[in-house]
């Protein structure tokens, strides 16, 4: 079927475009099966998700038999065992501040509740001119109309300018400009109507995967917590392991007043968003009045199922075999990084955790909707690997079950790829 006659409309891509989609018939541990019988490993997880791998036998037992004792039930005056376990699970590896946990369904409305969060936490006090968010510039929150206000402006966002209420983007902290921007930001912060300061703490993910230091992170959080701004940490695509701890606010001193986690968070299994605050945040809610609620729900919130998914993640996770290998990985990481840097068409060779990218210079500046992601993303599915690229960014998101073996086959085809730009 052509995409012209297909009913399904595919997500970032254009309506008329010259590759099919391929059917994926099964997932296995790093490999995807295609209909077609070949197998392709997936070296970003799947949009970042599937961090033990496809098809995990302990997690499927586990969505199994949450689905025979309780599928689903209203979470607005009721809970339920997998969410309390869920909890107090991960209550033993988030700051130690976390008083209250909010259930949602993805990576973007776990933003939307963070931002409501914020703007409510000063209503509730009667103090109404706390209007505006600090952003970083390049950064990407998701897709409903909140996380896109407090987005970068790009292509992503351009149709729905007029709707996204206004920002202050604070540059973003390259190495040479991390005085200036501090400057920046204490001026924005002096202005006396910053309610909020959102980031991704340390790797902007869709953003080309930049990355910048804890040092100035914490420096910011430093600043803007000293004026009583709310701080908030997207880790929505940092979280569970993948910068080298488990959480990229675990790099920092300072801890922030709100996360959004959602991705890893079940395994890439099932759909699920958590924001978490401290007391801080809690206080201006503790009322009984409705006016003072937090006036947020989804039909899925807290969906026993999805816990049940959490829950067997996190044992893996917490596994020692899981920590040993999200070492593996970034030793591997920086062995092949060494390899890149001997290439004239490669530059900004960057690392941190299980999380490699690179630029492929030569084709215009860095942006996501750099021609060359139009060969990149072909070439190496030929090859049966998974790399989608952020324009000119060639980026590794490994399941962490990866082998040596395996790692070292996408090593392989991605010289192969430089070699062929290079000649």
């Amino acid at each position: 079927m052509s995409s012209k006659e297909s009913l399904i409309w595919h997500p970032f891509t254009p309506l008329i475009t010259e590759h099919e989609p391929l059917k994926i018939v099964k997932g296995e541990g790093v490999y995807l099966h295609t209909e077609d019988g070949r197998k392709i490993i997936d070296a970003v997880s799947s949009w970042w998700v599937s961090i033990h791998g496809h098809g995990n036998k302990d997690i499927a037992k586990a969505i199994y038999e949450q689905a025979l004792q309780l599928e689903h039930v209203i979470f607005a005056g009721f809970t339920h065992n997998p969410a309390l376990k869920l909890v107090n699970n991960l209550k033993q590896i988030l700051p130690e501040g976390v008083s209250k946990f909010f259930f949602s369904d993805d990576g973007s409305t776990s933003i939307e509740v963070a931002l409501k969060m914020a703007f409510q936490y000063w209503y509730n006090q009667g103090v109404l001119n706390k209007t505006k968010v600090i952003a970083i510039k390049g950064a990407y929150h998701g897709d409903t109309f909140g996380s896109m206000s407090v987005g970068d402006r790009s292509v992503f966002t351009k149709p729905f300018f007029p709707f996204l209420f206004d920002i202050e983007l604070l540059d973003f902290p390259e190495k040479d400009k991390e005085q200036e921007v501090i400057e920046q930001f204490e001026q924005l912060t002096d202005q006396g109507d910053i309610a909020s300061f959102i980031f991704e703490p340390l790797v902007q993910g869709s953003g080309g995967m930049r990355m910048y230091s804890p040092e100035v992170l914490d420096r910011l959080i430093n600043i803007a917590q000293s004026k009583g701004i709310i701080c908030i940490a997207d880790e929505v695509m940092t979280g569970f392991g993948r910068t080298g701890k488990l959480f990229a606010m675990d790099h920092l001193k300072n801890d922030a007043d709100i996360m959004c986690l959602s991705k890893g968070l079940t395994g890439g299994t099932m759909a699920m968003g958590l924001t978490t605050c401290n007391q801080k945040i809690v206080d201006a809610f503790e009322s009984d009045e409705l006016s003072k609620a937090l006036l947020h729900g989804h039909s899925y919130t807290g969906n026993p199922i999805t816990c049940a998914a959490a829950n067997a993640s996190f044992n893996i996770l917490m596994d020692k075999s899981c920590e040993d290998s999200r070492i593996r990985i970034n030793s591997l990481h920086n062995a092949f990084a060494e390899k890149l840097k001997e290439y004239k068409v490669v530059e900004n060779v960057r690392i941190l955790g299980t999380i490699l990218a690179f630029d492929i210079k030569g084709h215009g500046s860095t942006s996501y909707d750099n021609e060359i992601r139009k060969k990149i993303f072909p070439y190496f599915i030929e090859k049966g690997i998974l790399l989608r690229p952020l324009g000119n960014v060639i980026y590794f998101m490994p399941p962490y079950i990866i082998s040596n073996e395996q790692l070292e086959e996408v090593y392989k085809a991605v010289l192969e790829f430089v070699n062929e730009q290079t000649e």
